[in-house]
């Protein structure tokens, strides 16, 4: 799934639109530590109240809210497993009846606690529905298209959320007119973070691909390795942020320790090229690099003396799968950060070839060059020739 996939989904859980259509939710209430399963009420979604819709849906969205590698992540499951998640879900979808549904997803949930113990009580939640988007836009002219032919696929989401206990406080009493302690006991279901989720099936080029499911993590490159694994029964996977670290440590193999700001700049340029090229395009498929398409970028970002065999040599060092490509988005930061006693510089990576690292008079000084003039606490501050 690309992120425009996955946000003509998230887009559509909002209250009353027939182009999501969500038949039921099952939540599971499993306690803490001994991951037993206290109760499970399912229903239709429709009956629950429009506070109680919204809550859910807002937490739905959040299911299918991060970047990609990054906190979702499309995973492939692992073939020939006995009693396998991928089978459950597949298999669950099909039921006509919820307590055949149930039956499925309660299998899930087993394999969920079989190993991991929280030291809180947890909520999973559950909903299967149906998904339509119209193959074209509505000719205004013609009034063909729009909701008269569209792409359906049903599909399953699940949330896991944990419970939090809650804070004492005090209340005023109208009636009596004092103020008295408020103690409620009741565990509160936290919707606002939720620690992991999935989606199944994924969605490529508005099918439905049974042999992906679209993983959440609660914490932005911090997936479960365990749960991908033992839970979803899926192949490993690895970060954005893995896969920066690595490609940096290539870099280094290659260019050495020290390097010039143009040249880093150049090699952020020219990746970057890569993906706007793909978004200008509105190609699917995420562009990527091999160890020649490595060696090319930093032959032309003006690297001296790059040799195939030299690329080769630091990709072997540091990848252990010789046949990996590094995706073009992973690889540009957001910001660059440069941190030193004095100042904390944060610019652009297309900006970083303005600025110098020099010795002036035997002091080492970072150069900043600028266009505009400079204003501190609202003077404009006076310019020195060096």
């Amino acid at each position: 799934m690309n992120k425009k996939d996955i946000a003509n989904i998230r887009k559509q859980f909002k209250l009353n639109n027939h182009r999501m259509n969500i038949r039921e939710i099952f939540n599971v209430y499993v306690q803490k530590e001994s991951g037993e399963i206290y109760h499970h009420v399912s229903q239709p979604f429709q009956m629950l109240d429009q506070e109680a819709q919204e809550l859910f849906l807002t937490n739905f969205k959040k299911v299918l809210t991060g970047h990609l590698d990054t906190k979702l992540f499309e995973l492939k499951f692992i073939r020939d497993i006995e009693d396998s998640t991928q089978m459950f879900l597949y298999e669950g979808l099909q039921q006509n009846t919820t307590d055949d549904w149930k039956e499925y997803m309660l299998e899930i949930v087993t394999k969920m606690f079989a190993h991991t113990v929280y030291e809180f009580d947890t909520v999973v939640t559950f909903i299967r529905g149906e998904y339509r988007k119209p193959t074209r836009k509505r000719d205004q002219d013609s009034e063909e298209g729009g909701d008269d032919e569209v792409y359906s696929n049903h599909f399953v989401l699940c949330s896991l959320n944990k419970t939090d206990l809650p804070k004492k406080s005090l209340m005023f009493d109208y009636i009596e007119k004092e103020f008295k302690p408020y103690n409620v006991f009741d565990p509160i279901i936290n919707l606002d973070s939720p620690l992991s989720g999935f989606l199944f099936p994924a969605f490529n080029d508005n099918a439905a691909d049974v042999n992906h499911i679209l993983y959440c993590a609660g914490k932005a490159n911090q997936p479960d390795f365990g749960f991908i694994e033992e839970v979803l029964n899926c192949e490993q996977i690895i970060t954005a942020q893995e896969d920066k670290d690595c490609f940096d440590f290539i870099l280094k193999e290659v260019i050495g320790d020290e390097v010039d700001s143009q040249v880093i700049s150049n090699v952020y340029e020219e990746i970057d090229k890569l993906v706007q090229a793909n978004q200008e395009n509105e190609e699917s498929e995420i562009p990527t690099l091999d160890t020649r398409d490595i060696e090319r970028i930093l032959t032309v970002s003006g690297v001296e003396n790059v040799e195939p065999a030299k690329v080769e040599h630091a990709f072997k060092a540091v990848v252990d799968d010789e046949k990996h490509e590094f995706k073009a988005t992973n690889l540009v930061p957001k910001t660059i950060k440069i941190e030193t006693k004095v100042a904390n510089v944060t610019i652009s990576p297309k900006d970083l070839k303005y600025v110098k690292y020099i010795t002036f008079e035997g002091k080492r000084c970072l150069l900043l060059e600028v266009d505009e003039d400079v204003v501190v606490e609202g003077f404009k501050l006076e310019s020195e020739t060096l």
